[in-house]
């Protein structure tokens, strides 16, 4: 039986290769191994949301705007549409039409508006909790349409009450009040709480002199 024989490497060979085990390692680590704690970065970024007060609350008004059904002409008939399935008004919070102006915060005037009815239009505008946003539907309610130099028809409804957002057409189609709806939404982004406050204050520090002065003068 015969013993096999292993030749026994010299200290410069076995130099030769631990050189060239370091140079192989070295040439694999130019990059640094990531750290085992970047998950957490990870984490928080995915479940830590920063914004403001301001974004929070119109992100939630602009997703809960109840409507207040104001037709008054055949372009009642497109906003009733706009609420069928095939449109799907629901979603953006607004499936179910108010009838009671404390249950609405977006008024929507479609068709034609006779002065006759204006003071029950600007009644209910004035009952409705603020904030507070009006939509004209319609070239009858923008400016009376064909109507506009009859004695009893108002030409424009921003005679009576502030409008927000302009619909056109004769009428418009659904497609177009959903449009507007979503101009609404811009503009309520652009709002702000603080501001708001501040315009309030304000508006009744105002009447607050008002009616000191008008004290005043009776005193007298």
């Amino acid at each position: 039986m015969e013993i096999e024989k292993y030749e026994v490497p010299s200290s410069n060979e076995i130099d030769i290769a631990e050189a060239l085990r370091i140079n192989s390692l070295r040439e694999a680590s130019q990059q640094p191994i990531s750290d085992p704690d970047s998950w957490l970065d990870e984490e928080i970024r995915r479940n830590v949301l920063l914004t403001t007060v301001d974004y929070v609350l119109d992100w939630a008004r602009s997703r809960s705007i109840f409507p207040l059904m104001f037709g008054l002409a055949c372009c009642a008939f497109e906003m009733i549409g706009t609420a069928t399935s095939r449109f799907d008004i629901a979603r953006f919070g607004m499936d179910i039409f108010r009838w009671s102006p404390r249950q609405a915060d977006l008024m929507i005037v479609a068709g034609t508006l006779t002065w006759k009815m204006a003071p029950a239009v600007k009644l209910i505008y004035e009952q409705m909790a603020e904030p507070k946003w009006v939509i004209a539907m319609g070239a009858c309610a923008i400016s009376g349409g064909t109507f506009r130099e009859s004695y009893s028809v108002v030409p424009g409804i921003n005679r009576i009450i502030p409008v927000d957002v302009y619909v056109p057409g004769c009428p418009p189609r659904p497609e177009g009040l959903i449009h507007g709806i979503r101009k609404i939404h811009e503009k309520i982004y652009k709002q702000s709480v603080q501001k708001a406050l501040a315009d309030r204050k304000a508006e009744l520090g105002q009447k607050v002199s008002s009616l000191k002065d008008i004290g005043r003068v009776g005193g007298r």
